[in-house]
């Protein structure tokens, strides 16, 4: 994120990209509450007597998982690799 929310505060941005008919947010955002942030997602919605609201929902910010170096990078261990393979017999 290239700016700083304030606490108690946030920002929402419409989703350009939503298709027709999905269930993806028409909105969503980030918001920071007594210090903790948040993602915030936003659909428009219309109850039954016409009146047009949004329906929100708040979840923790999505991470990418980073892979730490060496975690998936070396081989599995071969079978005996316990064994110290100098020893002559």
């Amino acid at each position: 994120m290239s700016y700083e929310i304030k606490d108690n505060s946030g920002s929402l941005f419409r989703n350009e990209r939503k298709e027709p008919g999905s269930k993806q947010p028409d909105y969503s955002g980030t918001v920071k509450v007594n210090g903790t942030e948040l993602q915030i997602a936003a659909w428009l919605k219309e109850a039954k007597s016409g009146k047009k609201y949004m329906s929100l929902s708040f979840s923790p910010p999505y991470r990418k998982e980073t892979k730490v170096a060496g975690d998936d990078d070396a081989p599995p261990p071969k079978k005996g690799a316990d064994f110290d393979d100098d020893l002559p017999f």
